[in-house]
């Protein structure tokens, strides 16, 4: 079974709520979600930070970091990815990574990523200068249109967020 498979049956089983089947799955597929980041294949590394979240692996939030920080597009939208399937119930995973995040909303060199980045943000906490980041994007002339749109979308939601409060 591949690493890919692996990780779908463990999103079935996580879906399903048989925790005890996802830890056994977990405990065996741990190492080689460990070793596949490090991979020189770029792919390879995208897969396994994507895995994460489709293990449930709250215990790897520090790999998604490197993931992150990866040189390649690709493995950064992976862990981005993954960062946000996992902060959708955890606010503070988004918490823990903002700064990170930040960065890459406003700077990365590329427009998938930047966007992914800004979609975590919506599952972190309302926060002033996230929402003052957001609304620098939406309002830049110069960056990408789908990204100014998703920032709109987002700071718009924190808004209500804080408003909810």
């Amino acid at each position: 079974m591949s690493l890919a498979e692996a990780a779908a049956q463990a999103d079935a089983l996580a879906q399903a709520g048989d925790e005890r089947e996802l830890a056994v799955l977990r405990a065996q597929w741990d190492e080689e979600i460990e070793a596949d980041a490090r991979s020189a294949d770029y792919r390879v590394r995208a897969q396994a930070y994507r895995s994460i979240a489709q293990f449930r692996f709250r215990q790897k939030l520090e790999l998604l970091r490197r993931g992150l920080e990866d040189k390649s597009p690709a493995a950064r939208g992976s862990a981005l990815i993954a960062l946000e399937g996992l902060s959708r119930s955890h606010p503070g995973d988004v918490n823990s990574f903002r700064p990170l995040l930040h960065e890459l909303a406003a700077r990365d060199s590329n427009a998938a990523v930047q966007r992914l980045a800004v979609i975590c943000l919506k599952n972190g906490t309302s926060q002033r200068d996230t929402i003052q980041l957001l609304e620098g994007i939406a309002s830049s002339e110069d960056a990408d249109p789908e990204l100014r749109k998703t920032a709109r979308v987002v700071q718009s939601a924190l808004k209500k967020k804080a408003i909810a409060k």
